[in-house]
Order: structure tokens, then C-alpha cells, then sequence
């Protein structure tokens, strides 16, 4: 056989500066390319909660994910948008609560090309000959629905939460998982030593590798043992001389072997059952993020951070043109301001806002404030339409929004609350917690639920 033209492969010197950096960059081009390939293999879940009591009362007539956020969106957009812009397009979201209003909104706000396999898709609580119960809990809701899940041709699954405000890129996380060769990573975010009494604390070596978990360790002891060491101090930019505890996510990346074989049994939550035993069997990962993170599960930290939107510089940014959260497109005016103070305040579309004061405050989509009225600290969901002449003319009704010379502060508002004239509403003087007729306090915040009716000269 004549070889033509044939010239030897050059042997790479790995022992120069220059061949060096090239295999670095080879090997960092593969980790790309093998990465975008698994982010088309994975499916994302999306736990939609259970009854939200401690959101109570604003998942009274909704599910938790529903619940709106920052004046047009619900908490359901975060995670999603997440996805989408993580090139992530395959996503179902779990709920069995209240789903009605929630199935509405993922049916009208992401429609994608028909000629594509993207979906985001709801799947509710249902009997099936081999269950007839409820989501006992988030391993549970996950397991219950495996045949959807595993009939694909998905190699990793990507469970999130669906009550939590945060950006992060998912590739960053996927690119961590392969890089380690893990079997399941987790997410965590370093926390200091109180706020670790509330989360589930993992103990890493300094290769990020999981060896202990924690459950709201309150403990001194115990808390001493958790704490992140030096060098992983270090190496995320922190001081070294500083207590941090890398706190859960509940944001789990699972190759689809070790997912299958962790919810092999009646393990019912993620966080207290499958993440303990997994750890003693498999290669756990911790991927460390220190962006803005904000867990929604009370009244007081979905009212706190609402109204973190309205500083100067928020903590959370929806201009964030890079990495948009979407939601449902609606075609409304723009809001008209009729001589009115705003310092400090979220005004959504479709608003009219008469002469009056507003400070530090969400001010939801179709929301109507009358002449006169001062308004703080308080969030306002708006309204799901505009008020007609018919509605308007029943007897003992205010018209859909706030009336003329109303007083509110430290209040949530939620939609389509009629709230009438001269209206007085503050938690100050009040019980921290308190169920009356027409309003709850939670947290030491006012809540006026979805469509109460406030009378005239009400004093709340």
C-alpha cells in the first residue's frame, strides 16, 4: 500500500507552559461540549409545595408557585425563567393544592415552537392503580410520577423549588456535576451561624465532596463540627477566619441511576430521607453559590423580600437583561400617574394612580388607588381585570382597588381586594398573629385576602 502525503502526528510536549495551557484548553472545550450535551438530557421537576399553610392566606385560593411577585409575576416564573435561560426546556411542575390558577398562567405565559420538544407541563396530585394518596411529600410527589419521567430518554434530573427568589445559571451547576464525576450534587449556599439553625448544613471535604448531613443542627457542638474549613473558605472568596455553614437549596442534580435507586423505598421528603442515605452510598457533590438566595415559605420573608425590589440597588434585579424572567404577556395601557408622591415604589402596568402618597411600595398590575390616601411599606397584587359599571353598581361594594383617603401600612393586599374610603390599616397596636372576618395578621403584617370588601371608614 503507497502511503501519499502522509505526514506523522506531532507528539505534544506536556512539560511546556505552552502545550500545557493547550491540553487546558482541550479538556475545558470538552467539558463545554459535554455539557451542553447533558443539559439536552435532563428533565427539570419543579415541586409546586403542599397546602402553603405558613403562606396562608395568600395560598388560601391558590398554590404556593401561583402566588404572585414584584407586581406581575409569580413565584413560579423564578425557577422557570432559570431553566430557560440555562437552556433547560424540559420541565415539570409538581402540585396538588389549588392548582387551578396556577395551570392557567404556565398554559398562557410559556407556549413554545410546536415543532420543538419544550414543554413545561403540570402534573397534579392523581389516583392511579398503584396509588390512590396524596404527595406524601417531595421524594414522594417525585416518585409517584416516575413512569412520565423515566419513559424518556433523560440521563439526569434536576428537582427545584418552587417558592424561592434567586438567579442562577444551571449550567454553571451541571458543569460542576461532571466535572467531579458525582452521582447527585446539591447546592448550598454559605450561611452564618444562626440562620444554619433553620436549614439542613452539609460537611464537605476540601474537594467539595459531601460526608455529613444535618437537619437544622441547633446544637453548639454539632455546629462546631459543621463549619466550612479554612481552604474551602478560601476558596470561595471568604474570609478564613469566618463561621459559614453551607446551608441546602433543596436544588438537587441526580444522575438517573442513583435517583432511581434513592427513591427505591417509601422515603417520603428529599431534604430529611433520600439526602441522608444517598450521602452514605454515592459520590455527593456540593456546588456553592453565593448570589442572592431568599427561601419565600412565611408572610414576613415573601413580604420582606417584595419589598427589597423597591431600594435604590435591590438584592434581587429584575433588569437583568441577560438572564430575563418571564411571564405572562399582558396587553394593558401603560399606568397614569395623576399628580401623585412615589418615593421608593414598583408600579406595574395598567395602574392609575390619583393624587395621593406612596412609599416603598409594590403596586401590583390594574391597581387603582384613590385621591388623598397614603400608602407605605405594603404590597399590592392588583387585579385580575378591570373593574366594569356592573360591579361597580353593587349595593355595599367599593370599586375593584384602594378608594380616596385610605391609610395603609405594613399590609400585603391581595387581588382584587375592594377597599373603600377613608380606610385605616396597620398591624401597629396589634396581636403578632391574629384570623378576623375580613383580614388576617401574620408575622405582625396586615393581609387583606383575595377579594375581600373593606367598607368605608373601615379601622383595621
Amino acid at each position: 500500500m503507497d502511503f501519499v502525503n502522509f505526514t506523522p502526528i506531532r507528539e505534544i510536549d506536556v512539560t511546556s507552559s505552552d502545550s500545557i495551557e493547550k491540553v487546558r484548553v482541550m479538556s475545558n472545550r470538552d467539558l463545554e461540549q459535554e455539557v451542553h450535551l447533558a443539559l439536552n438530557k435532563t428533565l427539570c421537576i419543579i415541586m409546586g409545595g403542599g397546602a402553603g399553610s405558613r403562606l396562608f392566606p395568600l395560598t388560601k385560593d391558590r398554590s404556593k408557585p401561583a402566588v404572585p411577585l414584584g407586581g406581575k409575576y409569580r413565584l413560579v416564573d423564578i425557577p422557570i425563567s432559570n431553566c430557560i435561560n440555562s437552556e433547560l426546556r424540559r420541565i415539570y411542575v409538581l402540585t396538588q393544592f389549588n392548582s387551578a390558577s396556577l395551570h392557567r398562567h404556565i398554559t398562557s405565559a410559556y407556549k413554545f415552537d410546536r415543532f420543538s420538544d419544550s414543554v413545561v407541563e403540570i402534573l397534579a396530585a392523581q389516583q392511579t392503580p398503584d396509588s390512590n394518596l396524596w404527595y406524601q411529600g417531595t421524594a414522594d410527589a417525585v416518585r409517584q410520577n416516575l413512569r412520565y419521567f423515566t419513559n424518556e430518554r433523560y440521563k439526569y434530573f434536576l428537582i427545584l423549588s418552587g417558592d424561592q427568589l434567586y438567579r442562577m445559571d444551571y449550567r454553571q451547576l451541571m458543569r460542576e456535576h461532571l466535572d467531579t464525576n458525582a452521582e447527585l450534587t446539591i447546592a448550598t449556599i454559605p450561611v452564618e451561624r444562626e440562620p444554619a439553625k433553620s436549614f439542613g448544613i452539609m460537611l464537605t471535604d476540601d474537594d467539595g465532596r459531601i460526608k455529613r448531613f444535618d437537619e437544622k443542627p441547633k446544637d453548639p457542638s454539632t455546629l462546631n463540627e459543621l463549619k466550612m474549613s479554612e481552604n474551602r473558605l478560601v476558596e470561595n472568596n471568604l474570609p478564613e477566619d469566618a463561621e459559614r455553614y453551607l446551608a441546602s437549596m433543596g436544588i438537587y442534580l441526580f444522575n438517573r441511576d442513583t435517583m432511581l435507586e434513592a427513591l427505591d423505598n417509601e422515603h417520603i421528603d428529599f431534604g430529611k430521607d433520600i439526602i441522608p442515605s444517598t450521602i452514605d452510598r454515592k459520590a455527593v457533590q456540593s456546588f456553592i453559590f453565593q448570589g442572592y438566595w431568599e427561601d419565600i415559605g412565611t408572610i414576613r420573608s415573601f413580604y420582606e423580600a417584595n419589598l427589597n425590589l423597591t431600594d435604590v440597588v435591590p438584592s434581587y434585579n429584575f433588569f437583568d437583561h441577560s438572564a430575563p424572567i418571564y411571564t405572562h404577556a399582558r396587553f394593558m395601557p401603560a399606568s397614569k400617574v395623576n399628580n401623585a408622591q412615589i418615593k421608593n415604589a414598583i408600579i406595574s402596568d395598567g395602574c392609575i394612580i390619583n393624587k395621593s402618597n406612596i412609599s416603598r411600595c409594590v403596586v401590583g398590575v390594574r391597581s387603582i388607588i384613590g385621591e388623598g390616601s397614603t400608602i407605605a411599606n405594603t404590597v399590592i397584587m392588583g387585579a385580575d381585570h378591570f373593574e366594569d359599571e356592573a360591579a361597580e353598581k353593587i349595593e355595599g361594594h367599593p370599586p375593584l382597588g384602594i378608594g380616596a383617603g385610605c391609610d395603609i401600612n405594613g399590609a400585603i393586599i391581595d387581588k382584587n381586594a375592594r377597599i373603600g374610603n377613608r380606610v385605616r390599616i396597620s398591624p401597629e397596636g396589634k396581636a403578632e398573629n391574629l384570623d378576623a372576618e375580613n383580614f388576617y395578621i401574620r408575622d405582625g403584617i396586615v393581609v387583606i385576602p383575595k377579594g375581600a370588601v373593606i367598607p368605608n371608614d373601615s379601622w383595621i
